[in-house]
């Protein structure tokens, strides 16, 4: 197994990309990987996603990704997101690197019964940071980054929610269909600062909206 040490932060931009190349690059010949997180000191939106899209990665190579030494701060945040129950966390890199040699049970699966929702946005980092909370709320979640893709995901899956990123554009028919079609569904929209904020923050933000638009309204049959 390989350990990369990351310091500093893991965010949107030369960072997150950095990081991807490095290990996407190792990937060729290795599979099981440890992050080292001792000397990070913030991780956005863009960032855990990133992290979700490589450990997805290494564990469809039958490998795996591994955090150790995570501090308070960051350990705080995959609990605030419920990721903790996707990362496996050690608290020494020996204890990490242990764990390969004693391969666990398989990842705990998650039990999708809350209501659908449709996200939708152009980063793919971003994407997969919102499924992997979401479902740990319990929600169906489908995902895509294309308008044209997303009509046919509200017209098929009956949403009972949209979550919709920012600077969205398709053909002008397409725009227009997406519009008429999301008019009849709730719609939580990101800012564009959602993807740089504290993932942590980002998250308690996106499910208190989602919340207040699922609430049933005083007065509604249950």
């Amino acid at each position: 197994m390989t350990v990369v040490q990351c310091s500093g932060r893991i965010v949107a931009g030369n960072e997150m990309e950095t990081l991807r190349a490095q290990i996407s690059g190792m990937m060729q010949d290795r599979k099981d990987f440890v992050l080292h997180l001792g000397e990070v000191a913030f991780i956005d939106s863009s960032g855990l996603g990133t992290m979700v899209r490589l450990l997805t990665r290494t564990r469809k190579s039958h490998g795996d990704l591994k955090l150790c030494n995570v501090p308070q701060a960051i350990e705080k945040l995959l609990h605030m997101t419920n990721l903790n129950r996707l990362f496996e966390t050690h608290e020494t890199e020996e204890s990490a690197i242990s764990a390969f040699y004693r391969r666990g049970s398989a990842p705990e699966e998650v039990r999708e019964s809350g209501p659908a929702v449709l996200c939708v946005d152009q980063s793919s980092d971003v994407l997969a940071y919102l499924r992997e909370l979401l479902k740990r709320e319990g929600h169906q979640v489908h995902t895509t980054s294309s308008l044209r893709d997303a009509l046919i995901l509200l017209r098929a899956t009956h949403p009972a929610l949209l979550v919709l990123g920012p600077s969205l554009s398709a053909s002008a028919p397409t725009q227009h269909a997406f519009e008429t079609a999301r008019a009849r569904v709730p719609v939580v929209e990101l800012g564009s600062e959602f993807s740089t904020l504290d993932a942590g923050e980002a998250a308690s933000r996106l499910l208190e909206s989602i919340q207040a638009h699922l609430r049933p309204k005083p007065g509604s049959s249950s």
